[in-house]
């Protein structure tokens, strides 16, 4: 993390934390009233998934640790990716908290208009307690940049209209920080995002039609469950497709084909200091829309 938090304006971070203590109230209020995808999750990720973090595990290769995370409301620690699988869940279920709209009115170009939500705060907190050297701030500033990486994404990008799930933006985002918490090399972090584009992409078939499903509320939740998982397996040693933005077999060239066989169809700007970050951008829905 960077050495210091001077750089960004405190009304960054004040928003931050009030998008994070929404998506919390959230995520434990569709715990308390028992739906559906989140409690089965949860006690899937507690029951199948727990682990005894006192206990070395593997072969005491550094690369092969297991990571741990604890799902809300649980003192028992479970596997990263399922303990941030039933959070994300949770935390989306009631289809309540943040939205950003994916335009930026201060770049030209950047009005791709996907959607995008703060689902994603569960990746940040697995990688602080992953990791006793990080305080709040951190966390907070983390969260700040998976907003950041995921917004700036959807400004460029819409994959709506491709009729691919937008939680694809927040998957990269996810892969990219948690792996950089977890001390992942830039190369093993392009190793993730690779595998998370090439092997995991959502279709919106998941939204079609007037009935909601576990599928639609959970979405984030599983494209996230994803992008841990290949973190910890760039992290152990698998090697990813690179370059996956210029990739011309990937989706993004693919849908938006660019004339430079080494080109991206869209370069993407993120803010560094000041308070024109994404997150500051998103919206609070007013009611529960689909409930």
């Amino acid at each position: 993390m960077a050495q210091s938090n001077s750089k960004i304006n405190n009304e960054v971070y004040d928003r931050t934390r009030l998008f994070h203590t929404d998506s919390v109230l959230c995520g434990i209020s569709a715990i308390a009233q028992r739906t559906n995808a989140p409690n089965l999750l949860r006690k899937e990720a507690i029951t199948q998934y727990s682990v005894n973090p006192s206990v070395v595990t593997g072969d005491g290769d550094k690369k092969n640790i297991i990571r741990v995370s604890k799902c809300f409301g649980s003192k028992i620690w479970s596997h990263s990716e399922k303990a941030i699988a039933a959070n994300t869940s949770a935390v989306r279920e009631w289809d309540s908290n943040g939205t950003v709209f994916g335009y930026n009115p201060h770049m030209k170009g950047h009005d791709a208009g996907e959607f995008g939500h703060n689902d994603f705060y569960p990746v940040v907190i697995a990688a602080c307690q992953n990791n006793a050297q990080y305080n709040g701030m951190d966390a907070l500033k983390a969260m700040v940049l998976i907003d950041e990486i995921r917004g700036r994404l959807c400004e460029v990008f819409s994959l709506k209209t491709y009729k691919i799930d937008h939680v694809v933006h927040g998957a990269i985002a996810s892969a990219c920080v948690y792996g950089a918490m977890n001390g992942a090399s830039a190369l093993q972090i392009e190793h993730a995002i690779g595998m998370v584009v090439a092997h995991y992409i959502p279709w919106r078939a998941i939204r079609a039609g007037k009935q909601l499903s576990d599928s639609k509320g959970a979405s984030a939740a599983l494209s996230t469950e994803v992008a841990i998982m290949s973190v910890h397996r760039a992290m152990a040693g698998f090697i990813g497709p690179k370059d996956i933005f210029r990739n011309p077999e990937a989706l993004f060239r693919q849908f938006e084909p660019t004339s430079n066989h080494s080109n991206s169809p869209f370069d993407i700007v993120l803010s560094k200091t000041g308070d024109d970050f994404a997150v500051m951008g998103m919206h609070f829905k007013l009611g529960l829309y689909e409930h």
